[in-house]
C-alpha cells in the first residue's frame, strides 16, 4: 500500500487489540505518516497524547480498563486538554452518549467511522485529510443514531437535508455534486442556503461547514 497524504501527520494510535494495532501502525506508516506511540489502553492514550502532542489520535472506542467507552473518554479527555489535536474514532461500535460529546465539543477536527463499514484505505486518507484541516467526517450510520432534526435544520429543503449529511461525511463541494449528478454551482448554491437558514455568517474565525454540522447533529 503506497498511498500517501499532501503531508505527513503525527499519529497516536490506540487499540487494545495486538494484531489491529500492529496493522494501523504499519499502515499509516506506509502511507507516509509518523506514528509516536501505539497503546492499548485508555489511561496510556491520554498520557502519550500529553506527552506528544500529536496531530491527529486514531482510537477505538471500547478497550481496557472497562471494555465500555473507555476510548471515547480519552478522547473527550484529549479534546478538554489539547483543543487543537484531532480525533479519529475508528470503531465497530456507536456509543451515542460519549459520540454526541465528542461530536458536539463544537471544535471540528474530529471523525467518527465505523470499522466494518471503511471498505479501502482512500476512506482513512480522506478522513486524515479532513481531520487535519479542522474539518469533520462521520459515518452516515453514526449520523443516524447521534442527530436529530432541530436547531434551525427543520427548515431545509430535502436536497439542503442531503447536502448536509454529505457535508457531515466530510465530503468536499466535488464530491457531493458528482454523488448528486448536480453542478458545482448547484451545491455551492444549497450550501449558501443552508448557512443562511441556520444562521451561519461569513466570519474569519468561525468553521461553516463545522457549524452546520454540529446544528445536524444537535438534539
Amino acid at each position: 500500500m503506497n498511498q500517501t497524504v499532501a503531508s505527513s501527520l503525527r499519529l497516536l494510535i490506540a487499540e487494545d487489540s495486538v494484531l489491529l494495532r500492529e496493522g494501523l501502525v504499519r499502515l499509516f506508516t506506509e502511507m507516509g505518516h509518523q506514528v509516536v506511540a501505539a497503546v492499548g489502553d485508555a489511561a496510556s492514550l491520554v498520557q502519550q497524547a500529553d506527552f506528544w502532542l500529536p496531530d491527529v489520535v486514531v482510537t477505538d472506542v471500547r478497550m481496557p480498563p472497562t471494555m465500555t467507552d473507555d476510548g471515547l473518554r480519552a478522547a473527550l479527555a484529549i479534546r478538554a486538554r489539547h483543543p487543537t489535536i484531532g480525533l479519529l474514532v475508528l470503531s465497530q461500535w456507536v456509543e451515542v452518549q460519549a459520540a454526541r460529546e465528542l461530536l458536539q465539543s463544537g471544535l471540528g477536527a474530529v471523525g467518527y467511522l465505523l470499522k466494518d463499514r471503511v471498505q479501502d484505505m482512500t476512506t482513512i486518507v480522506t478522513a486524515l485529510e479532513v481531520i487535519a484541516s479542522g474539518g469533520m467526517v462521520i459515518d452516515p450510520q453514526v449520523i443516524a443514531q447521534v442527530s436529530a432534526i432541530g436547531s434551525g435544520v427543520d427548515s431545509l429543503t430535502p436536497r439542503e437535508h442531503e447536502v448536509l449529511a454529505f457535508m457531515a461525511q466530510g465530503r468536499s463541494n466535488g464530491a457531493i455534486a458528482s454523488q448528486l449528478v448536480v453542478t458545482m454551482g448547484a451545491v455551492e448554491k444549497h450550501i449558501a442556503s443552508i448557512f443562511t437558514k441556520l444562521g451561519l455568517p461569513a466570519s474569519e474565525d468561525d468553521h461553516r461547514r463545522v457549524l452546520a454540522v454540529l446544528r445536524y447533529l444537535e438534539v
